[in-house]
């Protein structure tokens, strides 16, 4: 049995262990695997982009993910199945659609039998309260009917994912997330930066908050020299710009929502 945890609670608060424990008191023989608890705080396109990403390293089983600004409001509480039988349970905000929808949603159904969560829910920490306890039930191999009544899976908060605008020899792409590193991620995959004639030791200009810096496509940071502005795809297939040996988000000014344009062949 395992249950997966990704939320924006950081570390150094009691967040995290109290959803551990609510969890091991349910289910003691799961095994939980944290994928980060750094996702900034609110950010819920880029903590749905990183359950996306991970969720084909990630054994089968339940994948919690908390990212909730409008915890207390009127945003439903979900639990999801998918095509492959994982289950996944969060909030209706957009935060688990990407990830349940890469091999189909099958069931769909709103948090709402309290026997499955804590005798009193809180406002404010449904991760604890609420999240948590349904994703050891599920563990332990309660069906998902059981946790409340059925929602239609196209009645479920999407995102807007940004798509790149493609010209004959730019790209106007998005700041998707910064890592801890400093490397920004883009909405831009290889075969958009191929399709405007950008392969790897292609000199290129980004554009970013008015500003205009000098980059090289690359493989991988070997191909850079210290302190060069490189573009390169990413472990996940994205494209993405880091500085060999520094900081790029620092550098460029970068966050994420922020348009950057990419301009092919201008050295």
């Amino acid at each position: 049995m395992f249950v997966t945890f990704l939320s924006d609670f950081g570390l150094q608060d009691d967040f995290v262990g109290t959803c551990h424990g609510v969890i091991k008191s349910i289910a003691p023989e799961v095994q939980i695997v944290d994928v980060t608890h750094g996702i900034p705080p609110q950010q819920i396109l880029q903590g749905a982009l990183v359950l996306a990403s991970t969720l084909p390293y990630m054994p089968k089983g339940v994948h919690l993910a908390v990212v909730d600004p409008g915890v207390g409001s009127t945003r439903r509480a979900l639990a999801l199945q998918d095509e492959d039988g994982r289950h996944f349970v969060g909030p209706d905000n957009g935060l688990l659609v990407p990830a349940a929808e890469l091999a189909g949603i099958a069931a769909a159904h709103e948090l709402a039998n309290p026997k499955y969560a804590l005798e009193t829910i809180s406002r404010t920490f449904h991760g604890r309260d609420l999240f948590s306890p349904a994703a050891a039930h599920l563990a332990l191999g309660v069906p998902i009917g059981e946790l409340g009544p059925p929602i239609d899976a196209e009645d479920l908060v999407r995102l807007d994912l940004p798509q790149p605008d493609l010209g004959p020899d730019k790209i106007g792409a998005t700041v998707l997330y910064v890592d801890s590193f400093g490397n920004i991620a883009l909405n831009v995959t290889r075969e958009h930066v191929a399709e405007v004639g950008i392969v790897p030791g292609t000199q290129v200009e980004l554009e970013l908050g008015g500003e205009r810096f000098y980059a090289v496509a690359a493989r991988t940071f070997a191909d850079a020299r210290a302190g060069d502005i490189m573009l390169f795809e990413d472990s996940y297939r994205n494209m993405s710009v880091a500085i060999s040996g520094g900081n790029a988000a620092e550098m460029l000014h970068a966050a994420a929502g922020q348009s950057l344009r990419i301009h092919a062949g201008r050295l």
